[in-house]
């Protein structure tokens, strides 16, 4: 199933023991329905690690708990709200682009894709190209002998 959320995004915790925290989400899991959040006063998840070889130490880890993707929701960079997800379909460079946009102030949240669209008319502008001097030094080495 296709969720409106992926990794690197910020997000609000709306429901569970860490409701109204944020964080970023490390990665989904779309068979599950899970989030994996990274963030400051999160609860998380502590097992025992037993060492495998001598080098190896052993111990109590912590590791970020795995969230329902029902209890995100996405901030929007611009606003800095939580907002619901709204899609927008456009046509860029002859190819159908699906954007992700926030329902409170229109704006993208998908940069990434928005700077590639930049970049790539960047790339299809003519350079300018500059003709480099030789150095001084050896233009003048040259001379004496």
């Amino acid at each position: 199933m296709n969720y409106s959320v992926k990794k690197g995004d910020a997000v609000k915790i709306i429901a569970g023991n860490d409701k109204g925290k944020t964080g970023t989400i490390l990665s989904v899991d779309a068979s599950k329905g899970k989030v994996i959040v990274k963030g400051d006063g999160l609860t998380t998840q502590k097992h025992f690690v037993k060492p495998r070889s001598a080098q190896e130490r052993g111990g109590i880890v912590e590791k970020e708990r795995a969230i329902d993707v029902s209890n995100v929701m996405i901030i929007c960079p611009t606003c800095g709200k939580a907002t619901k997800v709204a899609h927008k379909v456009e046509v860029v460079d002859g190819k159908t682009v699906k954007t992700r946009i926030c329902k409170e102030c229109q704006a993208s949240l998908d940069e990434v894709k928005a700077s590639k669209a930049k970049t790539a008319a960047k790339k299809a502008a003519p350079k300018k190209t500059t003709a480099k001097k030789a150095p001084a030094k050896k233009a003048a080495a040259a001379d004496k002998e």
